[in-house]
């Protein structure tokens, strides 16, 4: 677990952003980031009980999920359609992402939350589409947290009834821990990574709500095995649900879409 292995050590975080906007969303800024309230700095430290780093893990997960109520709080509140994106580094998350913004933008309000932990290129990528994103570097952090997407929210000028992605920073284990208040965590599988990720990532793969296996135009070119992956992601998760496409090639990008249509109007039925 992120919170007591260390890997978020001495790190500061920044959002790269220009705007200087204010919203109603109600944040207690007073408080520290959940990531900062542990007083060890690793699983290891001597002395540290076993007992006791339960409980450090315990009371960072319990503050993140104060904060993910807040932040779905102030989604649903304004009809959104909000979604985590998780994958290994490498699986295509950021073309994905640029693909259906390209194919989605004249219809829908769209943003995006880019979680690095060094650059602004992706977010840069993004904003060369023409929707607005906020760059989120986490230094040695490992994954985004509700109280820094909190802040980020502070920054976008929202819509209702808007798209919001939030690109995690590359890692299959602590991102499947903590909660953003996101309709939906979105597992991105590239077939370059080989079919035995669910089994090796369960925790992710039972965290996630869909499975898009990205990469499928290099399929001919690659020894894997596609119902295996499947197989695999379902064992872990039965209730999961799979798409397989190419963000390159756009083949399979339809079913994407027309998920990501029928959730939003979920949300927009839910808020009427």
């Amino acid at each position: 677990m992120c919170g007591v292995c260390g890997c978020g050590e001495g790190h500061s975080h920044s959002h790269d952003h220009d705007h200087d906007h204010d919203h109603d969303h109600d944040h207690d800024h007073s408080h520290d980031h959940p990531h900062h309230d542990h007083d060890a700095e690793h699983s290891h430290a001597p002395g540290l009980s076993q007992a006791r780093m339960v409980q450090i893990e315990q009371d960072i997960l319990s503050k993140n999920n104060q904060y993910a109520a807040e932040n779905r709080r102030y989604f649903s509140e304004r009809g959104m359609l909000v979604l985590n994106l998780v994958s290994s580094p490498g699986s295509g998350k950021t073309t994905l992402l640029t693909e259906t913004i390209g194919r989605l933008k004249d219809d829908l309000n769209i943003a995006v939350i880019e979680g690095d932990q060094q650059t602004t290129r992706d977010a840069e990528r993004i904003r060369a589409t023409g929707v607005p994103a906020l760059q989120i570097n986490t230094g040695k952090g490992c994954h985004l947290d509700a109280h820094r997407v909190g802040h980020a929210l502070e920054s976008l000028e929202l819509k209702e009834h808007s798209l919001l992605f939030i690109e995690n920073v590359g890692n299959l284990v602590c991102p499947s821990s903590f909660d953003l208040g996101e309709a939906h965590k979105v597992v991105i599988l590239s077939v370059t990574e080989g079919e035995d990720k669910p089994i090796k990532y369960p925790d992710m793969f039972h965290a996630a709500d869909l499975m898009i296996l990205n990469k499928t135009d290099l399929l001919p070119h690659l020894d894997f095995d596609v119902e295996q992956c499947i197989q695999y992601a379902k064992q872990v998760n039965p209730r999961i649900k799979i798409l397989s496409l190419s963000a390159k090639t756009g083949e399979g990008m339809d079913s994407w879409l027309r998920w990501l249509k029928a959730e939003l109007e979920l949300q927009r039925i839910d808020y009427a």
